[in-house]
């Protein structure tokens, strides 16, 4: 099946060079892997290592995208690289085509338990097996078409550029501390800054209590199927303790808010997959685009960013939308948009009505006609218009119900399935109560018909045509540079790898191994996972000598001097002693 992503969307996929993983990345996926599927064999979802299995990932080596994508392709789904975080409305439009954006870059060892980042084990590792359910692949489909409908506010973009700067930052070895703090600041300042919660963050948290957080079963006893829990060693084992509260996974979970950078104090827990479909539809009608009318306009403008006013003809009109007129009462007499605007029916660009020919942006009347009360202007027939003054060289007058009065020499009428969405006049005055809400000077006036909004969503009707906005914009995770320190660890990583893969067993496998363990200790002291490394392979090939005992010593002494690591490296060693 031919597939080809719109143009729009192409700039997030990157291409995944398998020669950019470091010794040192293979052995952090390794380690995730062992651990997470050692517990999750008994505490996940029954679908996640059925899932493991059909979408090829493997223990021993991070995955191509591109070998997930075809094994995804059985499911009706594909996997696409992308680089860390990408703008919300991006990845939903790319899910709702059926395609699962892959972060290709791997979390850092200072993050092998849990990375505020999206990562290769997150997405390949946690979200990919999932979808070989079909019922909640279905899900996450369902979940995408309503979420790339949610308006996003000005304060939903300055908090997801405030969280990718954070979480880019804190991934990347050459950050200083300093520059951590000064991020963490700003994420703190422009969360408490929000005035309003938007449709965005509704959605947002969502996503995050099912597809990434989610518990699935009875409360008592819960199984895990969410892809942040599914990729976490350190969370997939604290969510199903009593320390985490669970709760029914209801419509109210939109009400609790979430820290990516701590452990979650509650989850919730759906019965089944097909109640995430009830709850989300539930949220779905309390939304602008089903919702429409004044107050889905009003949620628009206070989100001061690009989104679409539908109206009952079918016309689209996009921009931001900054007025509604009259300012009290629940009729729409006027809107205006600022800024460059698009006209659209069934979301495609109308020919000369694009952002270049509404730069400075566009205002209709809309309503019903005082000479057609009741009945849609769009629905009026050629004869209609005609009566009305819609004859070439007439000057037609429109007096609206709302009290608006549009005055012009005609000049066009489109007609799109049988209604009249638009007119087209020049030498054009458009007034309220003595307000001019067009002058003539401002050229011809494009005049939108319809007499009520069904319908207000996020973004442009006509994306590809509309061009970049700000909830599109398109970054790449830094690449990391690495010290003369750094790449001598990346060398001492690959020779132990090189040994397990090559199957070096007796003296020269303990000779190599005393050597490894004398540079790990005197140039790596804090590395634990090295010598981690080295020790599954002196259990399984030199148990019995004097390096296998040093070894173990040397991990302990590790457990002594690094205590917030104790924990997980105590797991490591349960884990090589279980598979000895």
């Amino acid at each position: 099946m031919s597939f080809q992503l719109p143009s729009h969307l192409r700039k997030y996929v990157v291409r995944q060079e398998d020669r950019s993983y470091t010794p040192v990345d293979h052995a952090v996926w390794r380690f995730c892997l062992r651990q997470l599927r050692a517990y999750l064999s008994k505490n996940a979802h029954e679908s996640y290592l059925d899932g493991l299995s059909k979408t090829g990932i493997e223990v021993e080596r991070i995955p191509r995208i591109a070998d997930v994508s075809e094994k995804l392709a059985h499911f009706g789904w594909r996997a696409l690289p992308v680089s860390g975080f990408i703008p919300p409305a991006a990845f939903m439009e790319l899910q709702a085509l059926n395609v699962l954006p892959v972060a290709s870059d791997i979390r850092s060892l200072d993050h092998l338990t849990y990375t505020p980042a999206p990562d290769i084990v997150h997405e390949a590792a946690g979200h990919a097996p999932m979808l070989a359910n079909t019922e909640f692949a279905d899900y996450l489909r369902q979940y995408a078409q309503v979420a790339k409908k949610a308006l996003i506010s000005k304060e939903d973009m300055d908090v997801y550029e405030a969280i990718r700067d954070l979480s880019d930052l804190k991934e990347n070895p050459a950050s200083t501390e300093q520059e951590i703090k000064a991020a963490e600041e700003r994420l703190v300042r422009v969360s408490e800054s929000s005035t309003h919660i938007s449709e965005a963050t509704w959605l947002s948290r969502m996503n995050w209590w099912t597809a990434e957080y989610g518990l699935i079963g009875s409360l008592e006893k819960p199984r895990i199927y969410g892809a942040g829990l599914l990729s976490s060693v350190g969370e997939s084992k604290l969510c199903l303790s009593d320390k985490v509260k669970k709760i029914p996974m209801s419509i109210d979970c939109i009400e609790y808010g979430y820290d990516i950078t701590e452990p979650q104090p509650q989850l919730f827990v759906t019965p089944d997959f097909k109640t995430l479909g009830v709850v989300l539809n539930e949220l779905a009608d309390r939304m602008a685009f089903r919702e429409g009318g004044r107050v889905s306009i009003e949620k628009a403008i206070q989100a001061k960013t690009v989104n679409t006013v539908e109206l009952n003809s079918g016309l689209q009109i996009s921009g931001i939308c900054t007025e509604i007129l009259p300012a009290q009462g629940t009729e729409i007499a006027y809107l205006r948009f600022e800024g460059p605007s698009q006209l659209s029916m069934t979301d495609r660009q109308l020919e000369g009505h694009g952002k270049d020919d509404h730069a400075h942006g566009f205002g209709t009347a809309v309503g019903f006609l005082k000479a057609h009360p009741g009945k849609c202007p769009s629905t009026l027939s050629d004869e209609d218009w005609e009566t009305l003054g819609a004859k070439p060289g007439q000057t037609l007058t429109l007096e609206y119900t709302s009290g608006v009065k549009v005055v012009g020499a005609f000049k066009s009428r489109m007609v799109k399935d049988g209604k009249t969405v638009l007119l087209a006049l020049e030498n054009a005055t458009a007034t309220l109560d003595g307000r001019v809400l067009f002058d003539p000077s401002w050229g011809t006036y494009d005049l939108a018909i319809g007499s009520s909004v069904p319908s207000v969503f996020g973004g442009p009707a006509d994306r590809l045509a509309f061009g970049e906005v700000d909830d599109f914009i398109a970054k790449r995770v830094p690449t990391p540079v690495f010290s003369e320190q750094e790449k001598k660890r990346h060398q001492l990583y690959e020779r132990v790898r090189d040994w397990r893969e090559k199957q070096v067993k007796g003296d020269v496998l303990e000779q190599n191994l005393a050597t490894a363990l004398d540079e790990a200790t005197r140039d790596f002291p804090e590395d634990w996972l090295i010598v981690l490394e080295m020790h599954e392979l002196a259990l399984n090939r030199a148990s019995e000598s004097g390096i296998a005992q040093n070894i173990r010593k040397s991990l302990e002494q590790r457990i002594n001097v690094q205590p917030d690591q104790a924990e997980i490296i105590r797991e490591g060693l349960a884990l090589a002693n279980q598979m000895s």
